[in-house]
């Protein structure tokens, strides 16, 4: 995507996270002015988030940063109209599954009455678009895999879930009265350089790496469809172009190859050149037994195409948190 096909820069919401901030050096690389919003939400170390934005700062381009939360509709409204905005990536959100079931409300807050700001923001300004993040969560414990756009979707097991099935209910009815293009992605299962600190291949390569006791939930056949950021934002950046021609639209954003727990263990352990220490621990609540992306929709439409083997992403990744902590 060019900035020939916008007449605008784009707001990115949850810029200074693990995916806005790739995807933030994404549109940079690609000559496209983006406005960054992010309220450091203090689920993990302000720091990590700082370190992200030095990287966007790094890439060059036109990248204007401003702390604070994407519920405050006069601010959002503010940055839409000041800057002109032509386009919204919305990926701001409260994430993790297992933390929204202690704290339902603040899931439901961020995004649900979140996604509801920006989207009321971005059409009172006159975007052209809008590209919202939701989750491969959304599926649930589906009987049926891979798992296609079209399947019933509306049987959540945690808030998490539930709120990113909320914000596609939103985004429909949204482009349903006022004709703004809107994209919903179901990303599958995001890693890569930056990742963030709670989920598990972070934390398993930190804990294996000093010889620390992972607790690994379930007998490590359940699996994920793991699929690398810049797989992730090569889809964000097509879905950004492509969504005017559709209306709204729904795409998953996958590898299409899960892994199991045990072979991802296993995999992490040959990168990090040490063995494991495994303490099993019971199935949690909220927890998915397995995802895997149907991409058939995403690859005729968008011509996404993940490229990154699980080891090879693997093998960034630790190269990068390597280097973080050298200089810790």
């Amino acid at each position: 995507m060019s900035n020939d096909s916008l007449r605008g820069p784009v707001l990115l919401t949850g810029a200074a996270g693990f995916i806005g901030s790739h995807a933030a050096c994404a549109l940079l690389s690609r000559g496209i002015e983006v406005v960054g919003i992010d309220n450091f939400d203090p689920f993990y170390p302000r720091g990590i988030k700082e370190a992200n934005l030095q990287a966007v700062h790094a890439a060059g381009g036109r990248f204007t940063f401003v702390e604070g939360d994407i519920c405050d509709g006069p601010l959002v409204s503010s940055l839409l109209n000041d800057h002109r905005v032509a386009a919204v990536i919305h990926l701001a959100a409260k994430a993790g599954v297992r933390p929204s079931i202690v704290d339902p409300p603040g899931y439901a807050r961020a995004n649900v009455l979140g996604t509801s700001v920006v989207l009321d923001a971005a059409h009172r300004a006159g975007c052209e678009r809008v590209v919202v993040a939701s989750s491969s969560s959304v599926y649930g414990n589906a009987p049926v895999a891979p798992f296609h756009e079209e399947m019933d979707v509306d049987a959540p097991i945690s808030p998490y879930a539930a709120t990113k099935r909320a914000c596609e209910l939103i985004c429909r009815t949204h482009h349903h009265l006022t004709r703004q293009p809107v994209a919903c992605l179901r990303f599958f299962t995001v890693y890569g350089p930056r990742q963030r600190p709670d989920l598990a291949i972070s934390a398993f390569m930190r804990k294996i790496a000093a010889g620390e006791t992972l607790q690994v939930f379930g007998d490590g056949s359940t699996s994920r469809d793991y699929t690398f950021v810049t797989d992730i934002v090569a889809g964000i950046l097509a879905s950004l172009e492509r969504i005017p021609a559709h209306g709204y639209r729904v795409w998953n954003l996958g590898n299409s190859s899960p892994v199991t727990l045990s072979a991802m263990i296993e995999a992490i352990e040959g990168v990090v050149g040490r063995k494991a220490v495994v303490e099993r621990m019971a199935m949690q609540p909220g927890d998915v037994e397995r995802t895997w992306a149907d991409l058939a929709r995403s690859t005729r439409e968008l011509g996404y195409l993940p490229a990154t083997p699980f080891v090879e992403g693997l093998e960034a990744q630790w190269r990068a948190m390597s280097r973080a902590m050298s200089r810790a």
